[in-house]
């Protein structure tokens, strides 16, 4: 494939004026646009036209082809016509909502506009024009604005279109810009994108890095060990970054001092470059300009290697050309691949492969290849973005007579690897940038296209980075997505190439909507919620909390700390009232309550209902807070609608005395399964096989644990009754869900191994669920139903399940995040955080999630408990040992206790996993690691509690 610029149409250009010509309004060029380019019967007389920021003939033209090309573009993607509302503006909650803006070429960003559609409706907004946008001082911080949205397409699920009017204006939450240099559009998105206090995906500063062939060669190769082709630069007065950087093996940069009266040197440099072995069996270069002014521009020629006087002639003329910080380049040209071919040799000329890679950024700021097409032609011609059909990796080299499946795995695993590694490097030169640098502090690659060239070298396949590009590749990607596109809708979830970039573009957003929120915390929590602080000075919330403990060490880390004794919460209706009368007294301005402490939750309702702050009623927090009482309300909701919660609810009697044991045993069918009514941690929770286990374990919890000061942190603080239940045989699931306004906005369903009985304390678990698509959807729908027969429309909650013959069953409910590893796991594999998510509701705002989250990996893992692993954890597996290969990527680790105390009513210790591509791999992994260092053995067969995970 040949290494030239892929944007064009031409490729072999003469070097007069004609070369120069710009690429349209977002690249730099000025006057109208084409006409007559959309057959289609699609209304022209809507509303374009944006109150109080009326455009000129020009830019109304642009406006007007923008529209029509987007209709187009619906129109080839089996999609419906926009639908124009603008004559009734939507009102919406500004400041309140996501809002994810888009400015420029729809066909660029169509990939995107459509998955935000799906993923955030009526979110996802495309402006036509800069005049539909406005930027407005922002308050409090000096030289950065907000940009507000006036009218805009906004996009919904199943292609859906509307042309909407916002009054007043939406404020946008995340800006994704289509910019270029030059005197028409592409400056004014350039200026609409800086120093916004809105995340940004794109801005002219960060863009010329992009973009500069040079730049970016020479950061490929040496940051991100990418293979780049064999360049010599002549380079005028060359920017900072390329300054006194090493060299790199086949790229060699000749820093010029003037652009006259250089011809021997240029003589002395090409003729080396032409002899030197870093060509290889190259047959022709090309001599090319890069800089930003170049972008989209043909000024490029062909020459045999042979031909020293051409080349040298070439790049002799291309200097007058060159201004500060530019360069002209003399690359080698790769010839097509010679793979051998079923049907014999061809007698043409072979067919060259150019593939095209997406990738994005995601938490964590890790890259993500999320899509690769490919292009395939002649093999002496170049292939351009716009000049060759999209097809998949797959097809293109089966195509040229490459159709092994494992060959054609191993291609598309360095091209994952090569393309990954080039966005962690144009994330680590970003980081080494000042804000005015990069056009803004909130202004970040979230995403990029690299195109590669595929060449042979020592019998290996191996992909060569030609360039990075900020939309090419992306549109290449929706092109071969609208192939699947008419007559049904969209691509599978895991098939569209733009996910996980909405999935950014929702994560920065639910940043960019909480900075600054103030936002009361009840209850501390113990060591296993040290990640709350952390997260928050992350998220730049602003904390404040009511704590029991004065010596607690978080209340170092908020803005005020109120010490409250609310350990008695048979006292909490009082306790509500004294605290709102200190939150005021304090002055206070709240924007949310919330807990993710299991004894604190009743409480924090009722302090939300005096405070007027969203909250689930606190009689549905006292519901599921009581495990009886969440069990025998369910039973007697029968529906409609149907199915019914009762269907999941599993028959109980509650326990205060000897005589209600006693009247227990005889109602609720054993074996059976006593625990405490308001425990956690599956403290005190045992299997019992007859009535006298049942007298017998109730008068031991009766005698050992009376109050909070036996075992603090179970809820003792409620009281120490019990409850009977009916033991259910199944697997053990959690499904952790996230609800606004009684709608289900995301659920996670992870799988646990089996435990030790009679006890119940958790063994293993892994992440995502094993179960067929169906049974997790079941598991799904059973935790939803029994949420909102409790009436929690409002929060994130776990719930415990089993699935048994006859489908879900319900072991309880938590009315609050998952606890253990299952924040940290949801994160890693998700992206999703749910403590944000927490935090969100708390506010009064709908959490900005993916509607369909995919798991990028999984992972299992066992718990540690110290009556088990005492010696382990003293030595092989001690805390430093597991902190070190947790720093190391080797496991992952969740401490959950600070110290290694045994004890006959003990919760885990620690959370120990491995992370792997399929759930075989995290398996074998977590069985060599529990084996080196001394977790498995005879009483804790670790290959026991994973065998439900094969």
């Amino acid at each position: 494939m040949l290494s030239l610029d892929p944007s064009g149409p031409e490729w072999d250009c003469p070097l007069g004026s004609k070369d120069l010509e710009d690429e349209g309004p977002w690249g730099g060029g000025s006057g109208l646009p084409p006409t007559g380019c959309f057959p289609g019967s699609w209304r022209q007389d809507v509303g374009l036209d944006c109150k109080g920021s009326p455009e000129g003939t020009e830019a109304r033209a642009w406006t007007v082809y923008y529209y029509s090309l987007l209709q187009s573009c619906l129109q080839q993607a089996g999609l419906p016509e926009t639908q124009d509302r603008s004559q009734a503006p939507r009102t919406g909650c500004p400041g309140a909502e996501v809002t994810l803006c888009v400015l420029g070429s729809p066909s660029t960003f169509l990939p995107v506009l459509l998955e935000g559609g799906v993923q955030s409706p009526g979110n996802m907004l495309l402006c036509l024009s800069p005049a539909w946008l406005m930027k407005v001082p922002a308050p409090g911080q000096p030289g950065e604005a907000a940009l507000l949205v006036s009218k805009a397409v906004s996009f919904h699920p199943g292609g859906l279109t509307f042309l909407d009017d916002f009054v007043p204006p939406r404020r946008a939450t995340y800006f994704l810009a289509g910019l270029g240099l030059g005197p028409s559009r592409g400056r004014e998105a350039a200026e609409l994108a800086r120093d916004l206090t809105c995340p940004t995906g794109a801005s002219a500063e960060l863009a010329r890095l992009l973009e500069d062939r040079l730049l970016t060669r020479q950061l490929l190769a040496q940051q991100g060990g990418v293979a780049v082709p064999a360049t010599l630069a002549f380079t005028y007065k060359p920017p900072g970054l390329l300054r006194g950087g090493d060299s790199s093996p086949g790229l060699r940069l000749v820093e010029l001092s003037g652009k006259e009266g250089q011809e021997t040197l240029v003589k002395e440099e090409v003729e080396a470059f032409l002899r030197s072995e870093a060509l290889g069996d190259v047959l022709q270069v090309a001599v090319k300009l890069s800089g930003w002014r170049w972008r989209g521009r043909q000024a490029l020629r062909l020459h045999p290697r042979a031909e020293l006087g051409a080349v040298v002639n070439t790049v002799l003329a291309l200097l007058e050309k060159l201004e500060e910080e530019e360069s002209v380049l003399v690359e080698a040209v790769y010839p097509p691949v010679q793979l051998p071919c079923s049907d014999g040799p061809s007698p043409g000329p072979g067919l060259a492969v150019r593939i095209c890679a997406v990738v994005c950024r995601t938490q964590g700021d890790r890259p993500l290849l999320s899509k690769v097409v490919c292009g395939v032609g002649r093999g002496d011609r170049p292939l351009r973005h716009h000049n060759s059909l999209p097809r998949t990796l797959e097809v293109a080299l089966a195509q040229c007579g490459l159709g092994e499946e494992a060959q054609v795995a191993a291609v598309r695993q360095r091209v994952k690897a090569a393309a990954e590694a080039a966005l962690t490097a144009m994330l680590a030169l970003e980081a080494g940038l000042s804000a005015e640098q990069r056009g803004g502090r909130r202004a970040h690659t979230d995403f990029l296209g690299v195109d590669f060239a595929l060449t042979a070298a020592g019998g290996m396949l191996t992909p060569v980075a030609l360039e990075l590009n900020g939309g090419l590749c992306l549109e290449a990607c929706g092109a071969l997505e609208g192939l699947w596109a008419a007559p049904r809708l969209g691509l599978a979830a895991d098939e569209a190439a733009a996910a996980p970039l909405v999935e950014t573009m929702l994560r920065r957003s639910a940043r960019c909507l909480m900075e600054g929120k103030q936002l009361l915390v009840v209850g501390a929590g113990g060591v296993s919620k040290k990640f709350v602080w952390e997260a928050a000075r992350d998220y730049g919330l602003q904390l404040h909390l009511v704590e029991s403990d004065p010596n607690h060490f978080a209340s170092q880390l908020v803005q005020t700390f109120i010490h409250f004794d609310m350990t008695e919460h048979r006292r909490d209706e009082e306790n509500a009232r004294l605290l709102a009368e200190l939150v005021r007294a304090r002055g206070l301005k709240l924007d949310g309550c919330f807990s993710y402490w299991d004894d604190c939750l009743v409480l924090t309702a009722l302090l939300c209902q005096e405070l007027g702050l969203p909250c689930s009623p606190p009689a549905a927090m006292r519901l599921a807070k009581k495990k009886s009482l969440t069990q025998l309300h369910l039973l007697r909701h029968h529906g409609p609608p149907w199915p019914a919660p009762s269907l999941h609810a599993v028959p109980c009697c509650p326990l205060e005395s000897e005589a209600d044991v006693e009247r227990a045993v005889h109602q609720v069918p054993l074996p059976g399964v006593m625990k405490l009514e308001f425990g956690a941690g599956a403290v005190g929770v045992r299997l019992v096989e007859d009535a006298p286990q049942c007298h017998e374990h109730f008068s031991r919890i009766t005698r050992d644990l009376q109050g909070e000061a036996d075992h603090p942190g179970i809820g003792l603080g409620w009281g120490n009754a019990m409850l009977l239940m009916e033991f259910v045989e199944g697997t053990e699931h959690d499904v952790d869900l996230v609800l606004f306004g009684g709608r289900l906005l995301a659920a996670f369903v992870s799988d646990n191994g089996p435990t030790r009985l009679p006890g119940f304390t958790e063994t293993a678990a892994c992440m995502p669920t094993g179960l067929a698509p169906e049974q997790e959807a079941q598991m799904v729908q059973a935790a939803f139903r029994c949420c909102l027969g409790c009436g929690l429309l409002d929060g994130v909650f776990n719930v415990e399940l089993k699935l048994t013959g006859a489908g879900p069953r319900l072991i309880e409910i938590n009315p609050r995040m998952g606890g253990f590893y299952l924040r940290d796991w949801i994160l890693e594999l998700y992206g999703v955080d749910l403590l944000l998510a927490a935090v969100m509701v708390a506010c009064g705002l709908r959490p900005a999630l993916p509607t369909r989250p995919r798991a990028r990996g999984h992972l299992m893992g066992v718990m540690c408990l110290v009556s088990q692993h005492l010696q382990a954890l003293s030595s092989t597996a001690s805390r430093e040992t597991l902190q070190a290969l947790h720093d190391r990527g080797l496991l992952r680790l969740n401490l959950l206790e600070e110290a290694l105390v045994p004890g006959e009513y003990e919760e885990p210790y620690c959370s120990v996993a491995c992370a792997g591509s399929s759930p075989t791999e995290a398996r074998l992994r977590l069985l060599g690691l529990c084996q080196g260092l001394g977790i498995d053995g005879p009483s804790y067969p670790v290959a026991h509690f994973l065998s439900h995970f094969k």
